[in-house]
Formats: C-alpha cells, sequence, structure tokens
C-alpha cells in the first residue's frame, strides 16, 4: 500500500524534501524504491511467519547502502543526512529493516572502521559493504543492557590469544553474522573483539516468542572458552567510549528511522480520514478528526525538522551525545504517539494486518527500548541540564 493522496497531502503542507540537496534526495529516492518493490510487498507476510529474507543482504550492499556513511574501503562516503534520509525510508517499510542497515553500518561495520587495524578494515569492511558478509554487534547482557559497566564478559590471555566467556542477549543478527564484534571486560579494561561465529563455543540463538521485530532477526549468544588470535582484537578501544560511540552511531539512524514509521502512520490516517465515511461523511470532515491530523503533522514535521538539524551538525562535525538522545528520545516518542493516533482513525481495522500501522506501534515500542531506553536518555538530558549524575 503507496498511500500516495496521503504523501501528496504532506508534501503539500510542508516540503521537507526540498531541505535536502540533489545528492541526499537521490539517496532517499533510491531507497525509497528498493523498500517499497523490495521489501514492502511481502512485509505482512513475513512479519507473520517471523521470516527474515536474508536473500535481499547482497542486493543492500549492491545498493550502497551498508555501511555508506563510512569513508573507503568499499563504503560510499555518503552524508549523515543522506544515511538519515536511508534510515528513513526503509522504516517507514519497517522497522527491522532499518535496524539491519543499523546493524550491519552503523553498529558493526563503525566499530572496525573506528578502532580496527587497516588489516581488519581490509579484510571485513570491504565484504560486508558488498552485503556478502554480515556482522553483529554483542554488548547487551542478560541482567541489564542499560548498564553495561556491569559487563561479565570476560576475555583473558592465554598465551598468543585471549579466551572469552560470558552471555550476550538481543544481539541483532547473530544467527546469520559471519563476525560478532564482541565487547569483554578485559584485566586492561574494556576490549573489543571480532569473532568469526564458527568459532567453537560460540553460539547464537534467535529469540522466539517476540511480538515486535517480527521480521528480523535477535539473538542469545553464548560464549564459552571461545579463543581467538592477538589480531583479533580492536586496538583502537580499550574503555566503553569504544562501544558507546558505536551506539551514537545507531541512535542517530533511530531519529530518523522512527520518523518514516511515523510517515507511514500518518499517510495512511490522511487517506483514510478521505474515505472512510460515518454519519454520512468522511471521518476527516469532523473537528476532533482534523485536531488529531493537526497535531499529528506538526509533530511529525517538528520530528524531521530536529532530524535534519541533528544531522546537519553530524556532517559539520559539532553533534553531542547529549543532541542524540534529545533526538532519539523525542522522535520515538511522538511517532508511538502518532501510530497509536492512526489506529483510533481507523477504527477497528486499524488492528488487521490490512494496514501496518499496529505493526509499525509494536516495532517502535522495542526501538523505543533498545539503543537506550527513554529513561536513560531522560538521564542523560537531566545531567547535561543540572549538571548532577542520576544513573545510580
Amino acid at each position: 500500500m503507496t498511500h500516495d493522496a496521503g504523501r501528496d497531502a504532506l508534501r503539500d503542507v510542508f516540503d521537507f524534501d526540498a531541505l535536502l540537496s540533489d545528492e541526499e534526495r537521490d539517496w532517499q529516492r533510491r531507497a525509497r524504491e528498493f523498500a517499497q518493490t523490495r521489501i514492502a510487498p511481502a512485509i505482512e507476510d513475513d512479519f507473520e511467519a517471523k521470516r527474515f529474507r536474508a536473500e535481499l543482504i547482497p542486493e543492500l550492499g549492491a545498493a550502497g547502502f551498508l555501511g555508506m556513511h563510512i569513508r573507503g574501503y568499499g563504503c560510499a562516503g555518503a552524508s549523515a543526512v543522506s544515511y538519515g534520509a536511508v534510515c528513513a525510508e526503509f522504516e517507514a517499510v519497517d522497522s527491522g529493516w532499518r535496524t539491519f542497515v543499523s546493524v550491519q553500518g552503523s553498529l558493526a561495520m563503525s566499530a572496525i572502521a573506528k578502532f580496527g587495524s587497516e588489516d581488519q578494515k581490509n579484510r571485513w569492511l570491504p565484504e560486508m559493504a558488498a552485503g556478502r558478509k554480515v556482522g553483529c554487534f554483542a554488548l547487551t547482557e542478560p541482567d541489564g543492557g542499560s548498564d553495561p559497566a556491569a559487563m561479565t564478559t570476560t576475555a583473558r590471555r592465554e598465551g598468543d590469544g585471549w579466551v572469552l566467556d560470558g552471555a550476550k542477549r538481543w544481539i541483532g543478527l547473530a544467527s546469520v553474522a559471519d563476525v560478532a564484534v564482541v565487547w569483554a571486560r578485559t584485566e586492561d579494561g574494556i576490549g573489543g573483539f571480532l569473532v568469526p561465529t564458527d568459532t567453537a563455543g560460540f553460539t547464537a540463538t534467535p529469540i522466539d516468542g517476540k511480538l515486535a521485530m517480527r521480521a528480523s532477526i535477535q539473538c542469545d549468544v553464548t560464549l564459552e572458552g571461545v579463543r581467538v588470535p592477538d589480531s583479533a582484537r580492536l586496538p583502537g578501544a580499550t574503555t566503553l567510549r569504544g562501544p558507546f560511540s558505536c551506539l551514537n552511531e545507531a541512535r542517530y539512524g533511530i531519529i530518523w528511522g522512527a520518523m518514516g514509521a511515523a510517515r507511514s502512520c500518518l499517510e495512511i490516517a490522511l487517506d483514510r480520514a478521505r474515505t472512510r465515511m460515518v454519519f454520512g461523511k468522511p471521518i476527516g470532515a469532523f473537528q476532533l478528526t482534523q485536531e488529531k491530523l493537526a497535531t499529528m503533522l506538526l509533530e511529525y514535521q517538528k520530528g524531521m525538522l530536529l532530524a535534519l538539524a541533528i544531522g546537519r551538525s553530524k556532517d559539520a562535525g559539532t553533534l553531542s551525545p547529549t543532541q542524540i538522545s534529545v533526538g532519539k528520545l523525542n522522535n520515538v516518542r511522538e511517532a508511538i504517539e502518532i501510530a497509536r493516533t492512526t489506529r483510533g482513525i481507523l477504527g477497528g481495522d486499524g488492528v488487521t494486518s490490512e494496514f501496518p500501522v499496529m505493526r509499525h506501534m509494536a516495532n517502535l515500542e522495542a526501538v523505543r527500548t533498545y539503543e537506550g531506553t527513554d529513561e536513560i536518555h531522560t538521564l542523560i538530558l537531566g545531567r547535561a541540564l543540572t549538571g548532577i549524575p542520576a544513573f545510580e
């Protein structure tokens, strides 16, 4: 379902695309075409069947979407705003596919690009950019994703290598990945290790029973005596700043992606307001419905302008982690509210798979939790405002 009338109505009110450069619009156009033609036709069935279409990965690589913000090593070197626009288009179809692009590019590839040796970069990045290899980012642990400082996974030196032991949870792509970026506590601090997933002792088990993100993969990971050579360690990462910098890359994509899901819902609400008849006229003719539509439009456009401002700051090299928290907290929260309001405008039909609204709502609830919960981002902002950390 393309919802062209709703999309046209949004353009009539506020032509956001005019704020983008030709290059940024080209990335946006190509991502929209890929998402709408290669993902959208099967996404409802995939969500229902809990199916992740791994066969699309090489196509994403060929289109340049994987690690597209990284320069060199076969990556596109696109701007932050271009990457954000791509994230919005993928999440407009389903959060799971924006998540794939994020895990592969913003997390796994960014970790290698930021902290890896030249040998590591040359070995992995071109293959991952092309979609011939898949990576995952193993940071979160079962007892608390919001407190990575309490990490219990360990890496101990043994001979000329390392032995890793521990457990991770909610690790995207782990069961289909070729390499895992595993974060572990060492005698020298927090270290990152590139662990081929066929290494003895590495086990990834997809998490079943999810009511969100069903068209993507998240896993439990166990590491039992996993042995890797010293060359597997990321030489540039020795503290938690390493994984945190990668998380900020992923959070940036969410700021745009959440607005993509919001746009999809808003387009549907606008179409339905014009065509759903109650009391002899379209529901959009009623003042209460128009108030809902106007409020959704305001929050969507504010969210997009916030994403663009953050993207411009990222491209200028002036973006702070606190600003990323502003974007993630606001845009996911408002996207969920837009989805909920749309569900109400659709009435009972809103809970069916004829429309993607409940799927977006469920996915966004998951997005709200990962890469920093509302509470964590609220406390980050509170610390910035007061100078007092309230995390403990």
